[in-house]
């Protein structure tokens, strides 16, 4: 689509397409904004706000068809395509991230890991050598890499970033403590797993005195 997207409806797709997959699982052939946004727990304008964004999908008397819109959404999501990827920082998130089977499912698919501990390097994630840094630029530029995934400390992670967007990395999902700032031109999601954390118990906090 040529015209923006608020980053408020595409944080929603993946949930979409999560909650669409376990309905298509079920065997359910179609279903209403109605019927999808007490699913959801979200309202039904706000389900067919979002999908007019991109075309609408829905028939008026006969909702949504599931496995089409399953499948229209994963396109938007970019799953209908195969996205090779690194892995920077080998260590227990790095193995954790790279041994998810379900981002293969997902065409996400790991190509590469590398670590700047000697102890690591020469091991194996699920078939795939760990391989010191210095390896890095020549790796990603003859395996066609499209994305990175940093899990490593913050002290390193804005340099290996650099080194990343230099030898044409155009996407980072970064698990390191700090934000990075790459460039217009890169798309960087930063994780905070501790952000998250604090949240939930901010609410389960509140909860309590509810």
């Amino acid at each position: 689509m040529d015209r923006d997207i608020s980053q408020a409806v595409i944080t929603r797709l993946p949930r979409y397409y999560r909650y669409l997959g376990e309905l298509k699982d079920k065997g359910v052939e179609r279903i209403s904004s109605q019927d999808l946004a007490i699913i959801m727990n979200a309202t039904a304008s706000q389900i067919r706000q979002d999908f007019n964004n991109f075309g609408g999908f829905g028939q008026q008397g006969y909702g949504y068809n599931v496995e089409h819109l399953y499948s229209e959404i994963g396109k938007i999501l970019g799953l209908d395509m195969q996205h090779h990827m690194i892995l920077i920082g080998s260590g227990n998130l790095g193995h954790c991230l790279a041994n998810y089977v379900n981002f293969e499912k997902r065409g996400f698919i790991f190509e590469g890991c590398f670590d700047s501990n000697p102890e690591l390097v020469g091991d194996y994630i699920r078939g795939i050598e760990i391989m010191p840094m210095e390896r890095l630029e020549d790796f990603v530029r003859d395996n066609n890499i499209d994305m990175a995934v940093i899990t490593i400390p913050k002290s390193g992670a804005v340099e290996v970033a650099k080194r990343l967007v230099n030898c044409g990395i155009k996407a980072i999902w970064n698990f390191a403590h700090v934000d990075l700032e790459v460039g217009d031109d890169v798309i960087v999601e930063n994780v905070h797993l501790s952000e998250s954390l604090m949240k939930l118990s901010y609410n389960w906090n509140h909860s309590k005195k509810a």
